[in-house]
Formats: C-alpha cells, structure tokens, sequence
C-alpha cells in the first residue's frame, strides 16, 4: 500500500471468492467483496468490491440517483478485514463481530460501475480484541476512511 493514494502493492495471497464464502458467514445481498488481496499477513490487505447497477440497495438508496450507502462501504471494510483474518487456522470456527466504528468519514460518492478498493490494516491486536484501519478509493479518490473494532467470539 502507498500513503493515501492507492498505486502498486505486491500480494502475498489471494482470497478469492469461495475462500471468502467459507471463511466469512455473510451471503447475498449481504457479501459486500468480491476478493481480498492479502499484502502482508495479519496485517495488511485491499479487499475488490465491483459496484453495480444490480444492488438490492439501489432500488431504495436512491432510485433516481444511485449512491452506494455509507454504511455498507463500511461494511465492505470489515468484511475485508474479517476475510483476512478469518482465513488463518486459528480463527477456523470463531467470528468476529463489531465493537464500534470510530472516526468515520465519507468523501465522496461510491455508484454503479465503481470498483472499490478497500485497503485495510491492523492496528493493535490483543486475545479477541483487534482494531484496524480502513479505507475506500475508487480511482485513487478516497471516499471513506473508518477506525473498525472487531471482537472475537466462538
């Protein structure tokens, strides 16, 4: 990963699709990342989510004029996060729920046809407790950034 903007980043391991549908427990409409490119294990990663026209929340969020939720890009965040650490075999079995969401901030909008990246980092990681730091780009355009607090239970 680079500063704030996203440019070249060299992937340890991919989770693709059907390592995410085993790892993680969301399903549609719900899975918000279509893979997770890891970059640096427990740590880093960029989690790919093509946007498109097809979304459940789009007939709602809004019919005339298209925005993908803030909340569900953040969301698509911890859905990132969670697919990495997910994937190790010490968290086989466990999930990892939301604690809280601090320093939330959107910049711009995320609409159909948008690739989002969502690079993610931990932070701090004790016992069942970690915190990352997430982001949404869309064209090296920050769009979102969010402080994410995970527990984890059996």
């Amino acid at each position: 990963m680079e500063n704030k903007k996203m440019g070249a980043y060299k992937i340890v391991r991919t989770v693709n699709c059907e390592e995410i549908l085993r790892t993680i427990p969301h399903r549609y409409p719900f899975l918000l990342i279509d893979k997770v490119e890891v970059i640096e294990e427990n740590k880093k990663c960029v989690g790919i989510k093509c946007v498109t026209a097809n979304e459940l929340f789009f007939h709602g969020h809004f019919p005339q004029k298209p925005v993908m939720p803030g909340v569900l890009i953040i969301e698509a965040m911890a859905q990132t996060a969670a697919a990495m650490m997910m994937s190790l075999p010490e968290t086989k079995g466990k999930f990892a729920y939301f604690a809280g969401i601090n320093y939330a901030r959107f910049k711009k909008h995320v609409v159909p046809g948008d690739t989002m990246k969502l690079p993610v980092e931990a932070e701090k990681i004790r016992g069942r407790v970690g915190k990352f730091k997430g982001e949404a780009y869309v064209n090296n355009e920050l769009c979102a950034e969010a402080e994410l607090v995970f527990v984890l239970e059996e």
